[in-house]
């Protein structure tokens, strides 16, 4: 099972920044589940939310900004103990830091319309280029799922799932090309993910920051683990 950090190591360093993502390269892991959204001059940037406030303390959209309006906003705001200041990074900046990394799992938030996905995914495929052994595009979207299917994409294909679909969102996968299912923990029952298993598709689940559960989906097979707090994982489930 791979240890896979949650937006760099949301637990343990400023979430989607470049400092988080060195700071679990440091650690020895290589491998990281970070969100793409594309700003309005289509620069693609690493960002969780569609607006700074909870992350930077600015109320402001982040549609609203184009990549030169980046600067204001420190991502390491909340961190009282973090000294750097963290600006938005672009995709291209984070994958710099990931060039030697094993497992990349792209989260592509949702977008309005299926013209912007298709627009999206063109800039990420280009962008991504020499990543294809190692990226997973993921994402809740379908018309991200569409837009992937449409350009034949190279790259391997995760659906995330957060709603209670039982059988239908394997169903739901398998349709849209998928290797890989992202389960949000609470749902990820051991029969839910003997389905899975079943229909040989691989499996990640997220956001997982007790041990004891770890140890649980180690033990069932599934091949990712997402969690805030990638050193706390690595030191419990090398110990057994």
């Amino acid at each position: 099972m791979r240890i896979i950090g949650h937006r760099g190591a949301r637990g343990e360093a400023p979430e989607n920044t470049l400092g988080g993502f060195k700071y679990i390269h440091d650690l020895g892991i290589r491998a990281v589940e970070f969100d793409v959204r594309q700003l309005k001059d289509h620069e693609l940037i690493i960002m969780h939310d569609d607006n700074f406030i909870r992350t930077t303390g600015i109320n402001q959209n982040v549609y609203g900004c184009s990549s030169q309006e980046l600067g204001p906003y420190d991502q390491a705001a909340i961190w009282l103990d973090w000294k750097p200041f963290e600006t938005t990074p672009k995709l291209s900046q984070a994958l710099e830091i990931m060039h030697d990394f094993e497992h990349l799992e792209v989260e592509v938030k949702a977008v309005n319309s299926q013209a912007e996905a298709e627009q999206l995914v063109e800039n990420l495929e280009l962008q991504l280029k020499g990543f294809e052994n190692t990226a997973v595009i993921t994402s809740f979207d379908l018309k991200i799922h569409q837009a992937l299917q449409k350009q034949n994409s190279l790259f391997k294909r995760g659906l995330l799932i957060e709603e209670d679909l039982g059988l239908a969102a394997i169903e739901q996968a398998l349709t849209f090309g998928c290797c890989q299912i992202g389960w949000m923990n609470q749902l990820a029952t051991d029969e839910i993910l003997k389905a899975t298993q079943d229909a040989k598709l691989n499996i990640s689940v997220w956001t997982v920051n007790e041990v004891e559960r770890a140890k649980h989906l180690r033990n069932m097979g599934i091949q990712g683990l997402i969690t805030d707090f990638p050193s706390l994982m690595q030191r419990e489930l090398k110990q057994g």
